[in-house]
Protein backbone atom coordinates (compact mmCIF):
# COMPACT_ATOMS: atom_id res chain seq x y z
CA UNK A 1 0.00 0.00 0.00
CA UNK A 2 1.55 3.29 -1.15
CA UNK A 3 1.34 6.34 1.10
CA UNK A 4 1.15 9.65 -0.76
CA UNK A 5 0.33 13.03 0.86
CA UNK A 6 -0.56 11.26 4.12
CA UNK A 7 -3.15 9.01 2.46
CA UNK A 8 -2.92 5.25 1.98
CA UNK A 9 -3.59 4.49 -1.68
CA UNK A 10 -5.30 1.09 -2.24
CA UNK A 11 -2.81 -1.21 -3.95
CA UNK A 12 -5.24 -3.13 -6.18
CA UNK A 13 -6.64 0.00 -7.89
CA UNK A 14 -5.29 1.55 -11.07
CA UNK A 15 -2.96 4.49 -10.43
CA UNK A 16 -5.38 7.05 -11.90
CA UNK A 17 -8.20 5.84 -9.65
CA UNK A 18 -5.99 5.45 -6.57
CA UNK A 19 -4.73 9.05 -6.75
CA UNK A 20 -8.32 10.26 -6.42
CA UNK A 21 -8.33 9.04 -2.81
CA UNK A 22 -6.26 12.15 -2.03
CA UNK A 23 -8.47 15.13 -1.13
CA UNK A 24 -8.02 17.74 -3.87
CA UNK A 25 -7.14 15.35 -6.70
CA UNK A 26 -9.92 14.43 -9.11
CA UNK A 27 -9.97 12.76 -12.53
CA UNK A 28 -8.29 15.66 -14.36
CA UNK A 29 -5.42 16.13 -11.92
CA UNK A 30 -4.90 12.36 -11.61
CA UNK A 31 -4.43 12.13 -15.39
CA UNK A 32 -2.09 15.14 -15.36
CA UNK A 33 0.05 13.63 -12.60
CA UNK A 34 0.32 10.29 -14.44
CA UNK A 35 1.35 12.07 -17.65
CA UNK A 36 3.98 14.19 -15.86
CA UNK A 37 5.39 11.12 -14.09
CA UNK A 38 5.27 9.13 -17.38
CA UNK A 39 3.21 6.33 -15.82
CA UNK A 40 0.71 4.38 -17.92
CA UNK A 41 -2.82 4.80 -16.62
CA UNK A 42 -3.52 1.07 -16.90
CA UNK A 43 -0.88 0.15 -14.28
CA UNK A 44 -1.90 -0.81 -10.76
CA UNK A 45 -0.57 0.88 -7.62
CA UNK A 46 1.18 -2.30 -6.40
CA UNK A 47 3.13 -2.44 -9.70
CA UNK A 48 4.76 0.97 -9.09
CA UNK A 49 8.41 1.11 -8.14
CA UNK A 50 9.67 3.23 -5.22
CA UNK A 51 11.16 5.73 -7.68
CA UNK A 52 7.81 6.19 -9.42
CA UNK A 53 6.00 6.70 -6.12
CA UNK A 54 8.66 9.24 -5.12
CA UNK A 55 8.22 11.02 -8.47
CA UNK A 56 4.44 11.20 -7.92
CA UNK A 57 4.99 12.60 -4.40
CA UNK A 58 7.35 15.28 -5.71
CA UNK A 59 4.93 16.30 -8.49
CA UNK A 60 2.04 16.61 -6.01
CA UNK A 61 4.13 18.58 -3.50
CA UNK A 62 5.41 20.96 -6.17
CA UNK A 63 2.26 21.71 -8.15
CA UNK A 64 -0.90 20.89 -6.18
CA UNK A 65 -2.59 21.98 -2.95
CA UNK A 66 -4.01 18.83 -1.34
CA UNK A 67 -5.29 17.34 1.93
CA UNK A 68 -4.70 19.43 5.07
CA UNK A 69 -3.58 22.62 3.31
CA UNK A 70 -6.59 22.55 0.97
CA UNK A 71 -9.05 21.84 3.80
CA UNK A 72 -7.52 24.69 5.83
CA UNK A 73 -7.73 27.05 2.84
CA UNK A 74 -11.41 26.20 2.20
CA UNK A 75 -12.36 26.66 5.86
CA UNK A 76 -10.46 29.98 6.00
CA UNK A 77 -12.35 31.18 2.91
CA UNK A 78 -15.69 30.27 4.52
CA UNK A 79 -14.63 31.92 7.79
CA UNK A 80 -13.64 35.07 5.85
CA UNK A 81 -17.10 35.23 4.24
CA UNK A 82 -18.73 34.81 7.64
CA UNK A 83 -16.59 37.56 9.20
CA UNK A 84 -17.39 39.94 6.34
CA UNK A 85 -21.09 39.46 6.98
CA UNK A 86 -21.87 39.14 3.28
CA UNK A 87 -24.91 37.18 2.08
CA UNK A 88 -22.96 33.98 1.45
CA UNK A 89 -21.35 34.28 4.88
CA UNK A 90 -24.74 34.69 6.56
CA UNK A 91 -26.05 31.59 4.77
CA UNK A 92 -23.03 29.61 5.98
CA UNK A 93 -23.56 30.91 9.52
CA UNK A 94 -27.25 29.89 9.53
CA UNK A 95 -26.54 26.51 7.94
CA UNK A 96 -28.71 27.18 4.89
CA UNK A 97 -27.96 26.61 1.17
CA UNK A 98 -25.47 29.15 -0.15
CA UNK A 99 -25.98 29.00 -3.92
CA UNK A 100 -29.57 30.21 -4.27
CA UNK A 101 -31.39 26.89 -3.98
CA UNK A 102 -34.99 26.85 -2.77
CA UNK A 103 -35.57 26.02 0.90
CA UNK A 104 -39.35 25.84 1.14
CA UNK A 105 -39.61 22.18 0.20
CA UNK A 106 -36.00 21.00 -0.09
CA UNK A 107 -32.55 21.64 1.43
CA UNK A 108 -32.88 18.91 4.06
CA UNK A 109 -29.17 18.11 3.77
CA UNK A 110 -28.18 21.62 4.87
CA UNK A 111 -31.08 22.25 7.27
CA UNK A 112 -31.05 18.86 8.97
CA UNK A 113 -34.05 16.65 9.78
CA UNK A 114 -37.50 18.26 9.64
CA UNK A 115 -38.81 19.62 12.94
CA UNK A 116 -42.50 19.25 13.76
CA UNK A 117 -44.45 22.45 14.32
CA UNK A 118 -46.76 22.35 17.37
CA UNK A 119 -50.41 23.43 17.14
CA UNK A 120 -50.90 22.39 13.52
CA UNK A 121 -53.73 19.85 14.20
CA UNK A 122 -57.37 20.83 13.79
Amino acid sequence: MARIAGVNIPSQKRVVIGLRYIYGIGPKFANEICNKAKIEESRRVHQLTDEEILKIREIIDAAYTVEGDLRRMVSMNIKRLMDLGCYRGLRHRKGLPVHGQRTHSNARTRKGPAKAIAGKKK
